[in-house]
């Protein structure tokens, strides 16, 4: 497979490399975004994770669902780990004692990237390391209880931001971890999610052939989380696409383009409205929260068109 040339008929013939039986939750977000990732790689990968749901439901005791090499490591060094990996790689590959083309891949939440391991992340990416990095960004910290993070979008009912008579959910608009990334000049840096997987593949092939650090934040609904429904992780990421919560885009040696815009742009309520962490937010007095949400994603999409080199409607 190519870039260019992304077939079902390709990815139906290919080896799972996360095997069924790991203990994600039904409809997890992060499967669905792992599986689709692993499939768009032709090469070996190597893989690591921190600490975080992804970790602890696929590599449990003796057991493990990856069938690739992979390696956990603490909640705040995965990049700088795998980083380790890649520059032993290149030294070896240097003295001939490897010969294989391998690809490195980071797997990581939204806490162990925007938050607990942003400062490991960003030397990687300053030092050039050749690795892409992938946050599922499921917009808290799932896996110990759905506390608030970095991540998490204004008005939304955590743990640690609870919904009530004194404080209406959070109160704080979420980092653009895109951007940062970005700022760090890296080669490639994109936005996916997985209910446009052809435009997710597509931006994994596209990550994994170019050398040196990438980033790819990818939207990964958690129903337990978003308290929504178990089967609904696609749509609900649809929705997020089509509201321009998530647009999706990347930025390739400093060009930035639109990768999909939506035929007809809804309001973000309906994206709100299916999860229960903003069920607080339709109440009279908390109105005004959506109403400033829509006023920063439409001035952030309106931002984002303008400074786009050119669109594809899809």
């Amino acid at each position: 497979m190519t870039t260019s040339s992304l077939k079902l008929k390709d990815l139906v013939n290919k080896d799972i490399r996360l095997a069924p039986g790991h203990r994600m939750c039904q409809g997890c977000g992060a499967a669905i975004v792992v599986k689709m990732a692993l499939l768009a790689i032709d090469k070996p990968v190597v893989a690591c994770s921190p600490t975080g749901c992804l970790e602890v439901t696929t590599c449990i005791s003796d057991y493990t669902a990856w069938k690739i090499p992979w390696i956990h490591s603490a909640f705040e060094n995965a990049a700088v780990t795998l980083a380790g990996v890649e520059t032993m790689y290149r030294a070896l590959k240097k003295r001939g004692k490897i010969s294989q083309d391998m690809t490195f891949v980071v797997f990581a939440g939204d806490g162990g990237t925007y938050d607990i391991g942003l400062q490991s992340l960003s030397g990687v990416m300053e030092r050039g390391h050749d690795l892409l990095y992938i946050c599922y960004d499921n917009g808290a910290y799932m896996n110990t209880g759905t506390q608030r993070s970095g991540a998490t979008p204004l008005g939304a009912s955590t743990t640690t931001s609870p919904a009530g008579s004194a404080v209406p959910g959070k109160l704080q608009t979420r980092k653009d971890i895109v951007k940062i990334l970005a700022a760090h000049n890296i080669p490639y840096v994109a936005q996916a999610c997985p209910g446009h997987h052809p435009d997710l593949m597509r931006k994994v092939q596209k990550a994994v052939s170019i050398s040196g650090p990438k980033f790819i934040n990818i939207l990964s609904p958690c129903h337990r989380g978003w308290r929504s429904k178990a089967d609904d992780a696609i749509t609900i990421s649809k929705l997020a696409v089509s509201s321009c919560f998530w647009p999706l885009y990347e930025i390739e040696q400093g060009v930035t383009r639109l990768t999909h815009v939506p035929k007809e742009k809804i309001p973000l309520e309906q994206f709100l409205r299916p999860q229960g962490r903003f069920s607080h937010l339709f109440r009279p007095e908390n109105e005004w929260i959506i109403r400033e949400a829509q006023k920063q994603i439409d001035a952030e999409w309106d931002l984002l068109n303008k400074n786009s080199c050119n669109t594809e409607n899809g």
